[in-house]
Order: structure tokens, then C-alpha cells, then sequence
């Protein structure tokens, strides 16, 4: 009888050691994918927001350009060369290569 009373508390006590296994899991998931991607959406947001006529950006697909113009459907005109304008999504426009774009263009100044 009273090995059974043992073995019911053994089994308790690695239940809960799974349980604090598992929680600790979850909070190092969290920590090292979920947060920083969060927050690096949320940077992108902001970027998005801030553009501005005569930004140079990079869009995801590498095209190069100058905004030219922020239409109220979530689109912008780039100009890619001059008097030659393309139509891209701000979603499109990648914050990481643009601003390598703008240090490396404010370096060479």
C-alpha cells in the first residue's frame, strides 16, 4: 500500500516539472521569435508611415527609386529614372535595404 502512495507522489511531482518545462518553453519562444518579430513590424510600420516626397527607397524586389508622389490607396509613384515612374505598394518598400541605400548615400557625401 505504500508503494502506492509513493509512486502517486512521484508522478505528481514530475507532472509539475513538465508543466514548469513547458512554461519555460513557451517564455523562450517568446523571447527569442515572437518579440523581435513583433517589434520589427512595428518599426516597419512606422517606416511606412514616415515616407515622404523625395525619400529614396529600395522596394523588396530591388527596384531603386525616388518617391515621387504618396497616392491615398496605399500606393507610390517612384521615379527609377529620370521622366520613368513605376507604381509600387508601400508595403513593398523594404526598410532595411532603403536605409543602407540613404547611410551609404549620406557616407559619400
Amino acid at each position: 500500500m505504500t508503494n502506492y502512495i509513493l509512486q502517486a507522489q512521484g508522478a505528481s511531482g514530475a507532472g509539475s516539472f513538465q508543466l514548469i518545462f513547458l512554461l519555460g518553453m513557451i517564455l523562450v519562444f517568446w523571447l527569442f521569435f515572437i518579440r523581435p518579430q513583433a517589434k520589427k513590424a512595428k518599426e516597419q510600420k512606422k517606416f511606412i508611415e514616415n515616407l515622404q516626397k523625395g525619400d529614396r527607397v529600395v522596394t523588396i524586389a530591388g527596384i531603386h527609386g525616388k518617391i515621387q508622389q504618396l497616392n491615398e490607396d496605399g500606393t507610390i509613384s517612384l521615379e527609377v529614372s529620370p521622366g520613368n515612374y513605376i507604381k509600387v505598394a508601400k508595403s513593398a518598400i523594404s526598410m532595411e535595404w532603403s536605409n543602407q541605400v540613404n547611410k551609404a548615400a549620406t557616407a559619400a557625401k
